[in-house]
């Protein structure tokens, strides 16, 4: 990656006041790791007014930040975005207003680099939009999950977007394939979820009486022969939540390498099914200017359209 000769000073505009100095830092810095952006800031090599700061300080509007040139050895660059992907994420947008956007997000692809993957969503999207000083996610979806996911284009709309997310005015369905007969009356799962190390660094979600509170709503889509069309919505956003309480039902999702069972790995298997069965279908959230409610659905992708056709006939 070609390195920065000369110290940058940059001056906070309207669209920066109120940002944490890392974030700033990571959102302008594009292709330049987390923990170089953190490095540097403990270091003192980034100031604020000609003053050290950590990296939560909270930029104000006219403040002056020295970042200062970079040089990143091959082994600390982020990959630049291939032009495969540059072209996917391109078509992926689904609307796009003043403040915010929604991504029809591919399977196969983390929100953010790190645990060996060199570049996530967030990375290749400030690349691929370079027009754009400020962009952020406003929640996360899994690795293997596909379709909405919501980003913001400015810190106003990221703030509002944030209160509206903690005070549940954020609505978000999910479409999933689940192992067995659904029962008719399992509406609602609580079960209290806890993170924990499965070995070799993986973290992994386990129902634990003594973990957090996690409710999660479940609807019968379709009733199919060995499986079930389901759409879920997470009350609460604990990490792979619809996943572990469909499990924790006796009803694992198909495609889960996590949380499945061999039952369902053999269907999965047999209905052609290469990717977990969990699709964020529909994201409805109030316009940050506005206030007015904005409702984004993203299509099915096609592979599990090809799946659920199998799945009609008893796969």
């Amino acid at each position: 990656m070609a390195e920065g000769r000369d110290v940058q000073w940059v001056e906070v505009g309207e669209g920066q006041s109120g940002q944490r100095v890392d974030n700033f830092l990571i959102t302008r810095l594009k292709g330049v790791p987390r923990t170089l952006v953190y490095r540097i800031v403990r270091k003192g090599e980034v100031r604020v007014n000609k003053k050290r700061v950590k990296a939560d300080y909270r930029l104000e509007l006219g403040d002056v930040v020295r970042i200062p040139p970079l040089k990143l050895a091959p082994r600390e660059a982020v990959r630049q975005v291939s032009e495969g992907l540059r072209n996917l994420l391109a078509g992926s947008v689904l609307v796009e207003g003043p403040g915010w956007l929604v991504l029809n997000k591919p399977a196969g692809l983390p929100v953010h680099g790190g645990s060996g993957v060199k570049i996530g969503l967030i990375e290749a999207l400030r690349q691929v939009r370079e027009d754009l000083d400020f962009l952020e996610l406003v929640h996360r979806l899994d690795r293997d999950t596909s379709g909405c996911l919501l980003l913001a284009k400015s810190r106003p709309a990221l703030l509002a977007l944030n209160e509206a997310l903690k005070h549940h005015q954020m609505d978000k369905r999910y479409l999933a394939l689940a192992a067995g007969r659904w029962p008719a009356r399992r509406e609602f799962v609580s079960a209290r979820l806890d993170r924990y190390d499965a070995g070799n660094g993986e973290r992994r979600v386990r129902v634990d009486a003594a973990g957090k509170v996690a409710r999660t709503r479940f609807a019968i889509r379709e009733a199919l022969p060995k499986a079930t069309l389901i759409e879920a919505e997470p009350v609460t956003g604990r990490t792979h939540q619809i996943r572990v309480h469909a499990a924790h039902a006796g009803h694992p999702l198909l495609g889960d390498d996590k949380y499945g069972s061999r039952e369902g790995e053999s269907l999965a298997r047999r209905l052609g099914l290469g990717r977990l069965f969990l699709h964020a279908e529909s994201l409805t959230f109030p316009e940050p200017s506005s206030g007015r409610p904005v409702q984004i659905r993203a299509p099915l992708p096609a592979e599990l359209e090809a799946v659920l056709a199998s799945a009609r006939v008893g796969g």
